[in-house]
């Protein structure tokens, strides 16, 4: 008898009809529509926001809307999409470890992911060419090892110990990273602007290649979403509700290496963003995982498309390199959960 009930409740659809849900994430959308438009009006170049308006009303220079439309609408594009895979992956990994200083780019996953395309770069790779393979083989066994670190005992339940763990596995990764860039200096040259992380200058056919893989994980987490929010209640429970928490967390660790993946291959492997986007969500959503997942949709693209917007102005007529702006961003936000007078689990 408590079955269907518990099923009804734990439907997206119920989840996205909740009145109390629903002005957090319209107002979620809301400053994502305002980001992008910054992101079309505004630049490190000589095209100002007026000139960007005037090139979008077909009233422009050729000169700005050359760069309204070929320089600055594609990479909002490609930040877009990476805010989107890197806040849904921070949130799922966050979930399924019950550990909210789990994120992507503390626990080794993006350096893993990064690791890979830079051992691609010199092997001839370049990152017009480089598919996402690569970095979501890298991407799965950063995930992999985090499983393993947590199944450690007395790990998985202390937080700061899980990302002291992921620190280390971070530097030993950025090490390997540091000596293939000794061993030829083209691929050092473009490893290094690449491990800064950037989505300037980045072509859409990148995009394209990435698309098969988010939209893949997309229906994965869907998939996941339910029995996910019930091992929130408890792996018993959860049983009892006919899940198997083992495939769960297969099913999460290959959607979150395909998520993380993806948008390392697209803008190099950007820290702090699985931690900042579902801290976020969270603090407007509450622990319920799917209400989580729906608040980073527009979250997660709005704070990498802000941090980029960020990167280009800060520094003007220069750029700081994206990996920075989400660094200054995300490092206050570590801090703050780790000074906290509790560190619960999720």
């Amino acid at each position: 008898a408590l079955k269907r009930p518990m099923l009804n409740a734990l439907s997206p659809t119920s989840v996205v009809a909740s009145r109390a849900f629903f002005p957090p994430l319209l107002a979620a959308g809301f400053l994502l529509l305002l980001v992008v438009l910054a992101s079309l009006l505004y630049g490190a170049g000589p095209v100002s926001a007026s000139d960007a308006i005037a090139a979008l009303m077909a009233n422009g220079t050729e000169e700005a809307w050359f760069v309204v439309t070929e320089l600055r609408l594609p990479r909002t594009i490609i930040a877009l999409v990476t805010g989107l895979a890197l806040g849904l992956a921070g949130a799922l990994l966050q979930s399924m470890t019950r550990n909210p200083l789990a994120e992507p780019g503390l626990l080794g996953v993006s350096a893993g992911s990064g690791f890979a395309v830079a051992l691609a770069i010199l092997l001839g790779a370049t990152t017009a060419t480089l598919t996402t393979l690569v970095a979501q083989l890298g991407a799965l066994a950063g995930c992999a090892l985090v499983i393993a670190a947590t199944r450690v005992q007395g790990l998985g339940n202390d937080p700061v110990r899980l990302v002291l763990a992921g620190a280390t596995l971070t530097g030993l990764l950025l090490a390997l990273t540091s000596m293939l860039m000794l061993i030829d200096q083209r691929a050092a040259d473009e490893i290094r602007f690449w491990i800064t992380g950037s989505v300037a200058g980045k072509p859409l056919s990148i995009l394209w290649a990435t698309l098969p893989s988010i939209t893949l994980a997309l229906v994965l987490m869907a998939t996941v979403a339910r029995p996910l929010a019930a091992m929130a209640l408890g792996e018993k429970a959860a049983v009892g509700l006919g899940h198997h928490p083992g495939r769960i967390r297969f099913l999460i660790t290959l959607t979150v290496a395909l998520l993380v993946g993806s948008a390392t291959a697209l803008a190099g492997p950007l820290i702090f963003v699985g931690l900042v986007v579902p801290f976020i969500a969270r603090a407007f959503s509450g622990p319920d995982i799917r209400k989580t997942l729906w608040l980073c949709v527009p979250v997660g693209p709005a704070v990498v498309l802000g941090a980029d917007v960020v990167s280009r102005l800060i520094a003007a007529p220069a750029e700081m390199p994206l990996g920075v702006v989400t660094a200054l961003i995300g490092a206050p936000v570590l801090l703050a959960i780790v000074r906290a007078g509790r560190m619960p689990s999720l």
